[in-house]
């Protein structure tokens, strides 16, 4: 059997675009896996989504590249090619390769699902998006005093939201990974539960779209203020002339 999750008895899933992968990307999954205890990040360039038909700027091959540079030498962060493009060309959707990552943990391994606010934002027009947290509970990266009842309204429908209180085997970190994390228990339908797990405080202001803005109106710029890439993936960037 393929090994898909990287090894390690907790792994977070982390897809997207990667168009391309920046800074904020990795400060987020550096505190979700410092706040979850996690073994294993899985960072996951998507080959086709379903809500972006018009697919991304930078073709696989360079995204999967640039997300390799951008990682490397972080402990216990990984690239994965589960959602690479298909032969068939055909959309990746999440909730497939939620269970295909989860038949391959260990039988007492937790499978997570790492994801930006905005990603949140979006969940309930996603395919499926109303079983994704019961496949693989939710870790979001919530923008600075996000207010607790937009991510409410953004549920998709039928699901319910509430705070839920450490419980005797609590599946947290301890208190000195240095990062807050507030626990949360989503309700569904046929009386499913699911944790849900909101990083309340990261200050990651970037997004790709903006990066690339960037590069284009400014080819001859550092990004280094605010600094939005890493060295290694800037390098990258103009060595392939990308998005100019």
């Amino acid at each position: 059997m393929q090994q898909l999750t990287g090894g390690g008895r907790r792994v977070a899933f982390f897809g997207g675009s990667f168009d391309p992968p920046h800074l904020g990307h990795l400060e987020v999954a550096r505190a979700a896996r410092a706040a979850l205890a996690l073994d294993t990040v899985l960072f996951a360039p998507v080959g086709a989504q379903p809500l972006k038909p018009e697919g991304s700027t930078a073709s696989f091959q360079d995204r999967l590249a640039m997300t390799r540079l951008a990682i490397a030498g972080d402990a216990g962060f990984v690239v994965s090619l589960i959602d690479a493009p298909k032969p068939s060309m055909a959309p990746n959707f999440t909730i497939d390769t939620l269970f295909q990552l989860r038949d391959e943990l260990p039988t007492d391994g937790m499978l997570f699902f790492l994801m930006g606010a905005d990603s949140f934002f979006g969940l309930r027009h996603w395919h499926r998006g109303t079983e994704i947290p019961f496949v693989a509970p939710l870790i979001v990266a919530s923008r600075p005093s996000q207010p607790l009842d937009d991510l409410r309204a953004a549920l998709p429908q039928g699901l319910t939201m509430e705070f839920a209180l450490p419980s005797g085997n609590s599946d947290l970190a301890s208190s000195g990974s240095g990062f807050e994390v507030r626990r949360y228990l989503l309700r569904g339908p046929a009386a499913a539960t699911a944790p849900l797990y909101l990083l309340p405080e990261l200050h990651v202001e970037i997004s790709a779209s903006q990066v690339r803005e960037q590069i284009q109106n400014e080819p001859d710029s550092s990004l280094a203020e605010p600094q939005l890439l890493s060295p290694a993936v800037l390098g990258y960037v103009r060595s392939r002339g990308l998005y100019r």
